[in-house]
């Protein structure tokens, strides 16, 4: 059984969201989805939706095996327990993927890095990031 872990905030999904998490999908028979806990967020803003919410939406997609929260202090933790095969980094995520393999490697997790692909607007108004559709929420029913 080929695992697969993809990895991220998961904050308002969106189409661009869905296709990340299917391309991860591609790379095993199994895709755990790790959800980014709250307090480990520091390099965007946090996310709005809580933990558990975040983690129940994302296990609710058909392309999803598992969803797990990820470990408050140590990001790797989940990793290690899941033993994946491939981690699948999202497009735009600020990760290193030379960064993350080592990091990996010396924790004795035997797996490929990989980045997924990015998904093009289908159409004009499609919104593919949260922060744009924050934006986009505020400018039109902000006050």
């Amino acid at each position: 059984m080929t695992r697969a872990i993809a990895q991220g905030t998961f904050d308002i999904l969106h189409p661009g969201h869905v296709h990340y998490l299917e391309d991860a999908a591609s790379y095993g028979d199994e895709l755990h989805v790790i959800i980014a806990r709250r307090g480990n967020v520091t390099h965007k803003e946090k996310p709005i939706l809580a933990d558990r919410q975040r983690r129940d939406m994302v296990a609710a997609l058909d392309v999803v095996d598992e969803a797990h929260l990820g470990d408050r202090e140590d990001i790797f933790v989940p990793i290690e327990r899941i033993d994946p095969d491939y981690v699948v980094l999202g497009h735009d995520q600020h990760h290193d993927e030379s960064s993350i393999q080592a990091a990996l490697e010396d924790r004795g997790i035997d797996c490929e890095v990989r980045r997924a692909s990015a998904r093009e607007k289908r159409y004009d108004d499609e919104l593919l990031s949260t922060g744009r559709i924050i934006d986009r929420i505020l400018d039109e029913r902000g006050d």
